[in-house]
């Protein structure tokens, strides 16, 4: 997408994504419609299990839910892209020897079908989201809900997942809202994270140089030095193979942060919910092992569009949250909501005791990775 140097063409996108999520759902389970109403009341009821067990308190209120089709779900993600990447085209633009209208055009659309084709694969996958960089008054979320400050839930997704693998709704369905109530507690209940996260996003975007020969010689030196670029595919995608080192240093930081909230997310949602959802630890193995079981093409995507480093996110950040809670005790995590200076680099979670040293935690022994399964529902 930042290779097109031009704007994409955003009603392309959402109609390509659309169209395939339309054919996707051709097959999907009718609709409930007490769902949306079901997720109101679950939501309500997750939100103070959540605080109770983080001590994240949202500062915006009460959380609101919204059920989405497939293609509702892509609409939105097509709005946020757009919110996000404008203003890195502008600027790219405004600095940027333009190409001849033809190539505009080929660029515009090929970024489009990259785009919608993208999103409309995943709008089968995605159970729940809570879009982090859409809240605010100005926040527009395809003519949704008013702030996007909402906890998202795809619908023909959760019916499906429950029908496949007989999953008790109920419980399913509280333990997914738990995990998105959770994402929503560390953005509006820790007062600096949003702000934070969103500087780190405009960074790693205005860093992104849309150079056609600086990105050929990224190529150039993943070429050269493979095993390196195997590591940076793994943890970002092709993004991270053609970003200059400055941009990967962000990388690595929002990496980092993204493992903590992941993992964290994955923890708090199954002990907020604790005896309501006896099956939590049968949902986490299940989901697990069908990730694992993806088919070749599907694995393919997942490492080049950076979803495969999205999961080992939620498996690193999980073992970084088991290891530290070891040694500091349980409230040891909450060190991290302190400050942005007190957030775990990517490395970091990779070595816990390094973090745990950083805010003054005494590390006796080493520290041995947990074999904690992932309990990813995004």
């Amino acid at each position: 997408l930042v290779a097109t140097v031009e704007p994409i063409d955003w009603g392309l996108a959402e109609r390509v994504g659309r169209h395939i999520a339309g054919r996707i759902s051709s097959s999907a389970p009718l609709p409930d419609p007490g769902l949306p109403r079901q997720f109101s009341a679950l939501v309500a009821q997750a939100e103070p299990l959540v605080a109770t067990e983080t001590g994240l308190v949202s500062l915006r209120g009460p959380a609101q839910s919204e059920v989405l089709s497939r293609v509702d779900w892509v609409s939105m993600n097509v709005a946020s892209f757009r919110r996000l990447l404008t203003p890195a085209f502008d600027r790219w633009l405004g600095g940027a020897a333009v190409p001849g209208r033809a190539a505009r055009m080929v660029s515009r659309r090929v970024g489009a079908v990259e785009l919608g084709s993208l999103l409309g694969w995943m709008s089968a996958r995605v159970l729940g989201q809570y879009d982090m960089l859409a809240i605010g008054d100005d926040a527009d979320t395809s003519g949704m809900s008013g702030s996007g400050d909402v906890v998202y839930i795809v619908g023909p997704n959760i019916q499906a997942i429950e029908q496949r693998f007989d999953f008790d709704p109920e419980q399913f369905r509280l333990w997914v809202a738990a995990h998105e109530c959770t994402h929503r507690a560390q953005f509006t209940g820790v007062a600096w994270m949003r702000a934070h996260f969103a500087s780190l996003v405009d960074e790693v975007v205005g860093s992104i140089n849309a150079n056609p020969s600086e990105m050929l010689g990224s190529l150039r030196d993943a070429v050269t030095d493979r095993a390196a670029a195997r590591d940076r595919m793994r943890d970002g995608g092709v993004m991270a193979v053609v970003a200059s080192p400055e941009t990967r240093l962000v990388l690595g930081r929002i990496g980092g942060l993204m493992a903590l909230l992941e993992g964290h997310g994955d923890v708090m949602m199954t002990r907020a919910v604790g005896d309501a959802v006896p099956d939590a630890e049968r949902f986490a193995a299940v989901l697990s092992a069908r990730r694992a079981q993806a088919n070749p093409v599907a694995r393919w995507v997942q490492r080049l569009s950076g979803l495969e480093a999205k999961l080992n996110q939620y498996a690193a950040g999980e073992r970084f949250i088991a290891d530290v809670e070891s040694h500091g005790g349980p409230s040891i995590i909450d060190r991290a909501w302190e400050s942005p200076e007190n957030l775990p680099t990517i490395d970091e979670i990779r070595a816990p005791h390094r973090w745990l040293e950083r805010v003054g935690v005494t590390v006796s022994g080493s520290i041995a990775a947990s074999c904690v399964p992932s309990a990813s529902v995004n």
